[in-house]
This record gives structure tokens, sequence and C-alpha cells, in this order.
């Protein structure tokens, strides 16, 4: 499921035994941690319970005391249709219950409110990751420095017990209406605990306002894995239950802007690299007779129902090439399943695929879906690109193709939807046309960039700074694999078995959001703002404004983060952004 083309080859022998590998990840060694250091630090600490703000760009570790980076207040500004968020911090020295968290009205100066249903506080969960280390490829947790690490963000929680020598982060996030007021909203949050503390907070709401986010230009796409959601919930797959327990999972990711629904049209479209199975939408039978039919029943379903939850623009059908070329399918005459393994370019598989390509285009145009539907490929050798390029238009010369991988200018042109890596770059006379001709231009991270990327590890800024990495290359947004393909036990364990830990999955069964997940709509949502106000500072003749702003855009460029942190670039200019 890797949009991943630099695999080494021992990677894809091990893959089709992931699970059992992926189980012994429980038997290994919780984290190590240094007792002495520990005491040291949390005997400096004032007795009882001790409470902060701290910045939402740092991961507290949960056996230390916080340090310096924490602030009694608050104090921020935002848009309207903006969604913020900071951390309070609790820690103590003694054994604490029944901490709990109450939230109230913020009001302005002419009584105006911004009503507690839009402000929620979190628990931020603990998980086990490792490091990135040599980033691809086969990892025993063994030999890989592991800890535990702040991520997932509980809501569901409104009181928990503290233990000794813990801190316990809560991520606060404040929805802006987009019909709120503008003006200087003040309040507070209460910590009911031995005694009652509250820390103030002050946001100006600005008079700028956001689209929401099914309108944002900003094209986040993180791949869908329906099956690990049964899993999880342990639910028979395809049921009325599994696809109740998936709304909330695809409502929370339509909320961050994602616009493409992941659709798997062949079995295990990805070589089964994840832990659990991925089934294709589409059931394929051969006849008696030779001929093919193709049951698309459970890919109308789906693909209804994602739409249903706000996933509506596009569907990326994988996939012609899989990682290995093998496509399962029913024999009536072996009365049993089959595979096909003929390679791309061949008669046989130009035959194999030219009659379901005429049987898909024509059920996806009677569905008004054709037009919105692009069959999208992770990278090949180019002459397979090309056969199946040719096979395409033939077919159907308004075929829309995906592709993730490197650039390549051979091809560029019949590429609808171009993802390419980080270590590439589109040339700007080449992107300027793209955008012309409504063309999609983004780019993607994975297992092979220690930076900017999204594992478990990794600074919550990353996630943040690729919002403007993309604005400063020009691009339309950011792709990652995967939004929910899980390890075994997810909420516990972010460690898999070829790559580094959360590297498959940016949220948690609940759905729990994480704090990385939340930063990347951060990300978007600056992306929305610099095109906003590059749009008003040049309608308005503002030529400063509009310098500075890409002035500061011109430091987010990938090598400067081997220096300088995400964080203490996006100090310097977030400023820019709400003047």
């Amino acid at each position: 499921m890797k949009p991943l083309f630099f695999i080494c080859l021992s990677c894809c022998l091990y893959l089709s035994n992931v699970k059992a590998q992926d189980a012994s990840l429980a038997l290994q060694k919780k984290p190590l941690l240094n007792t002495q250091i520990i005491n040291d630090q949390w005997s400096k600490v004032p007795d009882g319970l001790n409470v902060s703000f701290g910045s939402s760009n740092t991961r507290f570790a949960r056996e230390l005391p916080p340090g310096t980076d924490v602030e009694k207040v608050w104090n921020t500004k935002a848009w309207r249709g903006e969604k913020i968020h900071t951390q309070l911090l609790l820690w103590t020295n003694k054994d604490l219950s029944n901490i709990s968290i109450k939230l109230y009205d913020l009001k302005d100066e002419q009584g105006h409110l911004l009503k507690k249903e839009n402000i929620a506080a979190g628990m931020v969960k603990y998980v086990i990751t490792d490091e990135f280390r040599d980033g691809c490829g086969y990892r025993k947790a063994k030999d890989f420095d592991s800890s535990y690490v702040a991520d997932a963000i509980d809501s569901r929680l409104s009181a928990t017990p503290l233990q000794k020598n813990n801190t316990q982060p809560i991520w606060v996030s404040v929805k802006i209406p987009s019909n709120t007021s503008p003006g200087h909203y003040k309040g507070f949050i209460q910590i009911k605990g031995e005694k009652d503390y509250h820390l103030p907070i002050s946001i100006e709401v600005l008079n700028k306002t956001l689209p929401a986010p099914g309108k944002w230009h900003y094209d986040l796409d993180l791949w869908q894995h329906p099956a690990a959601i049964a899993r999880v919930h342990k639910l028979p797959l395809w049921s009325k239950e599994h696809f109740s327990a998936m709304k909330a999972y695809y409502q929370m990711l339509a909320d961050a802007g994602q616009k493409t629904i992941t659709a798997s049209i062949v079995n295990e479209p990805w070589g089964h690299q994840t832990y659990d199975d991925y089934p294709s939408l589409i059931k394929w039978t051969k006849k008696k007779d030779g001929s093919w039919t193709y049951d698309y029943s459970l890919f109308d379903q789906y693909i209804a129902f994602v739409m249903e939850c706000g996933i509506n623009e596009r569907i990326n059908c994988y996939s012609m090439v899989p990682w290995k070329i093998a496509f399962s399918y029913y024999d009536e005459n072996l009365q049993k399943e089959a595979v096909f393994t003929d390679a791309i370019g061949t008669s046989t598989y130009i035959n194999f695929w030219k009659t379901m390509l005429v049987d898909f285009t024509k059920h996806l145009k009677q569905k008004g879906w054709f037009s919105k539907t692009y069959i999208a490929m992770d990278e090949r050798p180019m002459e397979a690109m090309k056969a199946v390029i040719k096979l395409l238009k033939e077919t159907d010369k308004s075929w829309k193709i995906a592709l993730a991988g490197e650039y390549h200018n051979e091809i560029e042109k019949d590429i609808d939807n171009y993802c390419i890596a980080s270590r590439w770059d589109f040339p700007t006379a080449m992107l300027q046309k793209r955008k012309e001709q409504g063309k999609i231009s983004t780019w993607y991270t994975c297992c092979t960039e220690p930076y900017p990327n999204a594992f478990s590890f990794s600074s919550p800024a990353e996630s943040v700074w690729m919002g403007w990495y993309t604005a400063h290359k020009n691009m339309d947004g950011y792709v990652r694999w995967a939004y929910n393909s899980w390890t075994k036990n997810p909420l516990v364990d972010t460690r898999f078995t070829a790559w580094p830990a959360g590297d498959t999955y940016q949220v948690y069964p609940g759905p729990l959001s994480s704090i990385r997940f939340e930063k990347l709509i951060e990300g978007a949502q600056d992306f929305e703002k610099i095109q906003q106000l590059k749009a008003m500072y040049s309608k308005n003749n503002q030529g400063e404004k509009l310098k500075e702003l890409n002035k500061a855009l011109e430091i987010f460029e990938i090598k400067a983060l081997g220096t300088t942190t995400a964080d203490q670039m996006l100090k310097k200019v977030k400023p820019l952004l709400n003047l």
C-alpha cells in the first residue's frame, strides 16, 4: 500500500509473513528507563498537582516533568472557521485521583460567546515507538531503541488518575465557527483536583474566514484501509455493523479535507504489505465458457457510503500494476480461486484487463462516477507504465490516471493526478501548465525520509511544515499511506516489522485522533491562509506584504531541516498569517 519505490529486495521477501512477525513485537521488552535520572528531576518538582499550558509542537515525556517549555496563559489568534489547539499539562510527584477538566464558554467585550461546545479536551495517550535509523527495511524490535511517546488523543475521558512522577498532557482544541464575530474572547479552563485551578484563555478571532474543509484547496490524501477497521472492532467484514463502525473514521477524515476514496479493484493491490488483508471491492469471475463477469455490488455500496461521509471528489482505483503481478479471480471450471500472473504489456495481460476495463467503464458511466474515477498506480518500470497508459486510453480516451512515484517527463502529460516523492521537484513551467490544465500535482513522504515525516516519533511541527512546503513549491497537496493500516495492537505499540513506528497509520482505533493528524490539519489550514493572503495582497496592491510572505516561504526547503527544526522555522513565519 505504500507509495514507495526504493524498497530493497529483502523487504519484498518477507511481506507475506508480516502477521507472524508483527505479533513477535509483543514479545520484545518494553522501553527501559533510567530511574536515577528520572528521580533526580522529580525531586525538584513542587509537591502536589502542577498545571500549565505547553506547546502543541512538543511531545512531552510521560516519565519526566515538562521542564521550562510551559506557560500559564494560552494567548492566541485564529481565523473564523479555523481549528486551533494547545496542550494543557498536568504533572505530579505523588499519586492523585479524580483529576478532571471542566470547560466553559469564552466571551468577548460585547458579550458574544464562543460556546464551550466548540472546545474539546482529550487525554493524550502514550504508545511505544522506535527510531528512524535506516528507514525502510525489515527490522527486529530488539535492534532498535524504543520509548514511550505521546501521540493518541482520547476525547472520551473527562477524568483521570495521575500516578506519582508522571506527566499527563491534555490536548485542547477550539473550533471557531465561521459566523463568530471578530473580537477578543476570554475565559478559562478549570482543573479540578486537590483544589481548583483556573488557566486563562485569550483568543483573538480575526476578521478573516477559512472555508469548510470540503472546500479547501489543499489536497490531503491519506489512504484508507477498511478491513483494518473490521478487525480491530471484531466485526464481520462488509457487514452492516462494519459499515456503521467505519462512518466515524471517514467523517473524521473528511473533516481534515480528504478528497479521495481509496478503492481496491483487485485483491491485495500492494502485495500484502500490511498486517490486515486488503480484499478487492470487485468480484472477478471467469465463466465456464471463458467469458468474464464482474460483480460491482460491494464496490457500489462502499463508494456510495464513503461519499455520504463527505469524501466525494475522486475515486482512486488500485491497481493494474501492483508490486506483485498476481490477480486473483474465481474460475468456474476449476471451482476455486485462480491467479493470473502474466507480465504487464503481454498480449494475455492486455486481453485480461481490456475485457474488465470495457465493462468497468460502462458501469462507472451508468453510476455517473466515470469522470471522477482514476486508475491509480504505484511506480513500475517505464515500459510497463507506458503499456498500461496505452491500454487505458485505447479503452476510453477520457480515462484518468493517478500515479505516485518519481517524476517522469515522458509520461507526465498522461498523468492527471501526479504525486512525486519528496526528493523530486516538478519543473516550474510544467507545474504551471498542469495547474492551467486542472491537473493535480502533489508530493509524498514514506519510510525513506527521516524528515519531514509523520512517524509516531516525528516532531509534530513537521506535519505543519508540510503545508508550508507545499505552498512554497506551488503544489496542490500532500499524500501519505496510510490513514489506518494498523499494527496488531495499535493503541499500545506503533512499531511494525518493516518501517519506522507509526508509518502505517495516522489515527487510532476508536476512532481517536493523534497529535500528528491534528498537525496535518493545521498545515492544511496554513496552506489555505497562505493562498487567501496571496490573493488578497495581489488584489489590493499590497506588494510589500506579498513580498514578505513569499520571502518567508523560501526557507521551506527539505535540506534546511538538517540544521533547523520545523518548529524553529514555523515560529518565525506563523505570525504573518494572523496580522
